[in-house]
């Protein structure tokens, strides 16, 4: 039988306001001791799935630093819980990316993003029948073209590699399904 792993220690090593890291001193169930796994601490994220009444998924394209690519995904962002529900902060961020508002929103699914490291979870939102408001209101760190891909396109941009977000891939997949 399966068994979680104990920590003995736990300390952050690294306090940000985007992300924190901790470092465990864990026993794994075997006895054997690890004094250094590092876990990445992260706000939620909210991601929507939004689809407009002409059967068009809204999507973004901007710069992601870590990778070093300009991407195709989902209007997404990070939200603390504590403060916001999910819900809330889906409508926030599509709205703040995209200057789309839903007309009817559901819940899809709440996933891991990496339980191997990390923390968070993100939330998968179906957004229907959305509209634009034209007001984009972008933070410091966001240029974003809004692009709008016809749903009947969607799985051959993701067979040729332009869709390759985990969240976005996961959202597009659930989300299409609840429709059928």
């Amino acid at each position: 039988m399966l068994e979680k792993w104990k920590i003995l220690k736990s300390k952050f090593v690294f306090d940000n306001y985007w992300f924190k890291i901790r470092q465990d001193e864990v026993e794994l169930p075997n006895g054997k001791t690890i004094d250094d796994f590092f876990v990445l601490v992260r706000p939620d994220i909210a991601l929507t799935l939004a689809i407009t009444a002409n059967q068009e998924i809204v999507f973004v394209r901007q710069y992601r630093h870590a990778t070093g690519e300009i991407l195709l995904e989902l209007p997404a962002g990070s939200f603390n819980p504590k403060l916001e529900s999910a819900a809330t902060a889906a409508r926030r961020e599509l709205e703040e990316e995209t200057g789309y508002i839903p007309q009817e929103m559901m819940p899809l699914a709440t996933l891991y993003d990496n339980p191997i490291k990390d923390t968070n979870t993100i939330h998968l939102f179906l957004a229907k029948d959305v509209r634009a408001t034209g007001k984009q209101q972008l933070d410091v760190t966001e240029e974003i073209e809004v692009v709008l891909v016809p749903v009947s396109q969607v799985m051959e941009k993701i067979a040729q590699g332009e869709i390759r977000v985990a969240g976005t891939l996961a959202a597009i997949f659930l989300g299409l399904r609840k429709l059928k």
